[in-house]
C-alpha cells in the first residue's frame, strides 16, 4: 500500500457536486474552500453505508457516543483528558462559537479576533450581537506569524466579551506553542476575558509540531472553552457535526443555556461519521497527515522554481498555504490575475481582514497532478 493517499482523476472529482466543484465554470481550477481530494477513510465510509442501507438517517441522538469517541481521540493524539459528558454536538463550529458568543455578550460588546482568519469570524460576531475588536497577528523576522501578546493584553485591559482563539490559525497554518496558550491564558484571567478557541484543524497538525489543546493549558478551565470537529481532518463538513468541550462548572453552564431546541440541530450521519472517524480512522489519518507533509514540500519546490517572487511559509498544520503575491498588486488583484488568466481559483486574502491584502490562500489538500498544474496555471497568469 502506497504511503500517500489516493486522488481521482480530475474528471472524476469534477462529478462532485459540493460547494467546491459547483461554484466555477469546469474551465476553472478550484483550490478555494477548505474540502480536500481524498476518499473518505473506510471506516467512515463504511459507518455512513450501513446507516443509509439500513434508513437509518433520522434524527441525531447525540449521546455519550460522541464524547467517549472524542475523549479517547483526544487522549491517544494530544494526551488530553476529555470529560465525555462535558462534550456537547453542535451542527458545526460556527454555529458553537455563535451560541457560546451569544451566552457570554450583551449587544454591542466587544469581541476581539486575531486576523488574518478565518473569514467567518467577521460574521460570526455580529450574527452573536457583538461587535468586531480586530488585534491582529504579530509577524516574526522570519516572516512567520504568531499572537500579538502585548496587544491582547490592552484589548483585554478594555474588559471585552470574549477572544476568539483560532488553534491551529487558519489562514497562516501557525500552531500556537504552549508558552504562547499559557500568557494568553494568563491575560484572561487576570482581565476576566473568556476564551472561545476554534480547534477545528487540529487533527491537521503536520509533522515537525504538536498540538497544544487550549483546555490542556494549566489555568485553561475556568476562562476558556473548545469548539472541535472531525470535519476538516476527514472531510465531513456537510454532515453537519461538531463539539463544544468545557472542563469547568462556570463554563459548561455556558452550554446549559444554549437553546433547548438545539439538540435536534446535529446531523444524525454527522455523529455517526464522526464517532467511527475518533475511533477507527486513526491509521487513514496517520496517511493523510504523510501526504500533506509531501503535497507541503511539493508545493515549496513549486513556488521556489516557477513563482519565486511569491513568498511564504510553510504551515504548521492544515492543507491551506498562505501565499504573499504581494509582488503581483495590493488588494485582491494576485487572485483576480490569477482567476482571469490562469483559471484558477482560489480564496482572496482580504476575506481573512485587512493583512490579506496581497495575499491568496491556497488548498493543497490534493493529489501531485493537481497541485503541478494549479502552481503551473498561476506561473502562466504571471507571465
Amino acid at each position: 500500500m502506497s504511503a500517500e493517499l489516493p486522488v481521482p482523476p480530475l474528471a472524476e472529482l469534477r462529478r462532485r457536486s459540493s460547494a467546491k466543484w459547483r461554484t466555477h465554470p469546469p474551465d476553472v481550477l478550484p483550490l478555494t474552500v477548505a474540502e480536500m481530494d481524498f476518499a473518505l477513510a473506510p471506516p467512515v465510509a463504511e459507518v455512513l453505508r450501513a446507516a443509509v442501507e439500513a434508513s437509518d438517517t433520522g434524527y441525531s441522538a447525540a449521546d455519550a457516543g460522541l464524547g467517549a469517541a472524542l475523549a479517547g481521540f483526544a487522549a491517544r493524539r494530544w494526551g488530553w483528558t476529555v470529560d465525555p459528558t462535558a462534550v456537547t454536538a453542535v451542527p458545526d463550529v460556527g454555529v458553537g462559537v455563535v451560541e457560546l458568543l451569544r451566552t457570554l455578550a450583551r449587544p454591542g460588546d466587544a469581541v476581539v479576533v486575531s486576523p488574518p482568519v478565518y473569514p467567518p469570524f467577521f460574521d460570526w460576531v455580529p450574527e452573536a450581537g457583538a461587535r468586531l475588536h480586530e488585534v491582529p497577528l504579530a509577524r516574526d523576522e522570519d516572516g512567520g506569524f504568531r499572537l500579538d501578546l502585548p496587544a491582547l493584553d490592552r484589548a483585554f485591559a478594555a474588559r471585552p466579551a470574549a477572544y476568539v482563539l483560532c488553534n491551529p490559525h487558519n489562514p497562516v497554518g501557525r500552531v500556537h506553542t504552549p508558552d504562547e496558550l499559557a500568557a494568553l491564558v494568563r491575560l484572561a484571567r487576570v482581565h476576566g476575558v473568556p476564551i472561545v478557541s476554534d480547534e477545528i484543524h487540529a487533527p491537521l497538525v503536520l509533522p515537525g509540531a504538536t498540538f497544544t489543546p487550549l483546555l490542556s493549558v494549566p489555568g485553561a478551565a475556568e476562562v476558556a472553552v473548545s469548539v472541535v470537529s472531525a470535519s476538516k481532518a476527514f472531510n465531513l463538513a456537510g454532515l453537519k457535526c461538531a463539539a463544544v468541550v468545557t472542563a469547568a462548572p462556570a463554563t459548561a453552564a455556558l452550554v446549559h443555556r444554549f437553546p433547548a431546541d438545539a439538540r435536534w440541530r446535529t446531523g444524525h450521519l454527522g455523529v455517526l461519521a464522526s464517532v467511527a472517524a475518533y475511533t477507527e480512522g486513526g491509521a487513514w489519518l496517520d496517511r493523510l497527515l504523510a501526504t500533506l507533509d509531501a503535497r507541503r514540500t511539493q508545493l515549496g519546490g513549486l513556488l521556489a522554481e516557477r513563482l519565486p517572487g511569491v513568498r511564504w511559509r510553510p504551515p504548521d498544520a492544515t492543507y491551506l498555504a498562505w501565499l504573499d503575491c504581494a509582488v503581483l498588486g495590493s488588494g485582491d488583484a494576485p487572485r483576480e490575475l490569477f482567476f482571469a488568466r490562469g483559471r484558477i481559483a482560489l480564496e482572496p486574502g482580504l476575506r481573512f481582514g485587512a493583512p490579506g491584502t496581497g495575499h491568496v490562500r491556497l488548498n493543497f489538500g490534493t493529489s501531485a497532478e493537481i497541485l503541478d498544474e494549479a502552481v503551473g496555471r498561476m506561473a502562466a497568469a504571471t507571465a
